[in-house]
């Protein structure tokens, strides 16, 4: 009985051992500014993982699945990599990035009360001028700071790469062996092997359901933007840069739809008041859409509910900034997984 007791005791201290080593690692990456390279890792182990899950359809060992799952990863996620970059930097720096997007937004702004109606210019508070010289000036400094982006993006990319090297070196590791003398893992790495796991199931979870939401709200944008609003002679600036920046807002919950909401508004609103009018109608009817799917593919998946997303942005946006924004949801779906492996919820 006393053998028993002793082996619970030090069970439980090693999974509590476990959970702060992992809880502390996920906060130093955050503070050390190596989120990419953390999601970069996530991202290949979890696509390996499902392409060498395929090895017994084309005939070959698991551990040869593995090797060729990394290197058709490796040499797409190369190609998307460059070209992700190339297209990231004409983004910022062309003509029709996303500096001038944010300089038409300022314009639209400084300007807004001249879009709207007379009917309408009397329910604006008395301070509006104010309010427009404020907002508009902050979006040409911030648009000023994007321009300079391109300087940081030499370091992301590097991050990136080591991510994605370490990712696919783990899913070519052995788990069930230690380091040397091909000795068995002790029981701590064991249990920070569970860790792990919890930790990709929930990357696998948001991301990917993220991207499938992203990818219908774009595309309804899209047909929004370039189909509807033609029809009716309204013929927005930058559409297609207001497509990109729908897609990548999109990819964070929740948060990311109050972006490009904002964006395709104001960008509306210098053409017309209505044609500002009609976008927000627009989005509130597609939005409406996107939560009910929102709720089944994110929701039902790590059971949180949107004000519960929006709780865990703005804690860990005031502690880490932007890539707190970014982490959040993985993060928060990480910590129900674990809570949900205890049978805590």
């Amino acid at each position: 009985m006393n053998v028993r007791e002793d082996f619970s005791e030090q069970a439980i201290r090693i999974e509590i051992a476990s959970l702060i080593i992992a809880g502390l690692g996920l906060l130093v990456l955050l503070q050390l500014g190596l989120l990419a390279a953390l999601l970069a890792g996530l991202l290949t182990h979890q696509c390996a993982r499902l392409l060498a899950s395929r090895h017994r359809a084309v005939g070959v060992s698991r551990y040869t699945g593995k090797v060729i799952a990394i290197t058709v990863l490796g040499g797409t996620f190369t190609v998307l990599l460059v070209y992700g970059t190339v297209s990231l930097v004409n983004l910022l720096g062309s003509n029709e990035g996303v500096v001038p997007l944010m300089q038409k937004m300022a314009d639209a702004v400084d300007t807004a009360r001249d879009h709207f109606p007379t009917w309408a210019q009397g329910f604006l508070p008395a301070n509006v001028a104010d309010i427009e010289s404020k907002v508009a000036g902050w979006l040409r400094s911030n648009a000023g700071a994007v321009g300079n982006v391109t300087e940081t993006l030499g370091k992301l990319l590097v991050h990136i790469i080591v991510g994605m090297i370490i990712g696919g070196m783990i899913v070519l590791a052995d788990p069930t062996q230690g380091y040397a003398n091909n000795k068995p893992q002790g029981p701590l790495a064991r249990a920070l092997e569970a860790r792990v796991q919890l930790l990709g199931l929930a990357f696998r979870r948001v991301v990917f359901g993220q991207i499938r939401i992203s990818a219908l709200n774009t595309l309804l944008t899209g047909v929004y933007l370039v189909g509807v609003l033609p029809l009716f002679g309204v013929d927005l600036p930058l559409v297609k840069t207001i497509i990109v920046v729908t897609f990548i807002a999109g990819l964070l919950p929740v948060l990311g739809n109050l972006i490009s909401n904002t964006v395709i508004v104001v960008v509306s609103l210098s053409v017309s008041f209505y044609a500002a009018l009609a976008s927000l109608l627009f989005l509130i009817a597609i939005h409406k859409l996107e939560y009910v799917i929102n709720a089944r593919i994110i929701g039902g998946q790590i059971r949180a509910r949107a004000w519960e997303l929006l709780l865990a942005m703005l804690v860990m946006e005031a502690a880490f900034g932007v890539p707190g924004v970014i982490a959040a949801p993985i993060y928060y779906a990480y910590l129900k997984n674990e809570l949900a492996a205890k049978g805590l919820i």
